[in-house]
C-alpha cells in the first residue's frame, strides 16, 4: 500500500495584476523528497509557497498538505526578543514544550547568542533562528522560501544537512530557491513567469 504524498497540488491557477503567474500546475511530494521550486524572480515561488502554507487565498484549484511549517522571506522573529524568547514563543503557540530549545540553538550554531536580541545579530544569524523553529516544532513537510539567503557557507552547508536529515526521517520539503540545492534536490519544478 503505497503512502499517500505530503503535498499534493491539482491544477493551481493564480493571476495578480493582470498577469498569469501559473496555471495547470499540479505535482506532489512524497515522504523522503527534497523538491527545489525555480524560477525568476516575479514568476510567482513566493505566492505559490504562501498558498500552500494557507496564508495566499487568491489561488485557485486543489491543494492538500500535510503538517506543515513554513518558514518565508521573513524570518517569523519579533527582533526585540532573543533567539532563545522567540523559540519559546513558538513552542508556547504550538504545545511543543520548551525542554529542546538548547539543543536546537546549538544545532543551528546560536549557542552563546541565545540571549542577545535578534535585531543585533547579523541577517544570518537571525537566518539561522527563523529557520531554527523547523527543529523544534516537529512537522513531517516543511515549506522554505529561500531559506539559504543571507547565510555564509558553513551556514548553507548546515542547512543542507539539516534539509537532508529530515528527508532521510521520512519528512519532505518544498523549497523555493535562488541557489539551487544540488544533490539534496530530488527533482525541481520550473516557475516560468506568465
Amino acid at each position: 500500500m503505497s503512502t499517500p504524498p505530503l503535498l499534493s497540488a491539482n491544477k493551481l491557477r493564480c493571476e495578480r495584476d493582470m498577469r498569469v503567474l501559473f496555471k495547470d500546475l499540479s505535482f506532489s511530494v512524497g515522504a523522503g523528497e527534497c523538491v527545489e521550486l525555480l524560477g525568476p524572480n516575479g514568476s510567482g515561488k513566493s505566492t505559490l509557497l504562501r498558498a500552500l502554507a494557507g496564508l495566499y487565498p487568491d489561488v485557485e484549484g486543489e491543494v492538500s498538505v500535510a503538517a506543515s511549517m513554513y518558514v518565508g522571506h521573513r524570518n517569523g522573529l519579533n527582533v526585540l526578543l532573543t533567539p532563545r524568547e522567540n523559540l519559546q514563543w513558538y513552542a508556547g503557540i504550538t504545545g511543543v514544550g520548551v525542554t529542546g530549545i538548547d539543543a536546537v540553538l546549538q544545532r543551528v550554531g546560536l549557542y552563546g547568542f541565545e540571549d542577545s536580541a535578534c535585531q543585533r545579530l547579523s541577517q544570518g544569524q537571525q537566518r539561522r533562528a527563523g529557520l531554527a523553529v523547523l527543529l523544534l516544532v516537529d512537522r513531517p513537510l516543511w515549506l522554505l522560501d529561500e531559506p539559504l539567503n543571507a547565510l555564509d557557507t558553513q551556514g548553507q552547508a548546515l542547512i543542507n544537512d539539516l534539509l537532508n536529515e529530515h528527508c532521510a526521517a521520512n519528512g519532505a520539503v518544498f523549497c523555493a530557491t535562488h541557489q539551487p540545492l544540488g544533490e539534496i534536490a530530488t527533482r525541481s519544478i520550473v516557475l516560468g513567469g506568465g
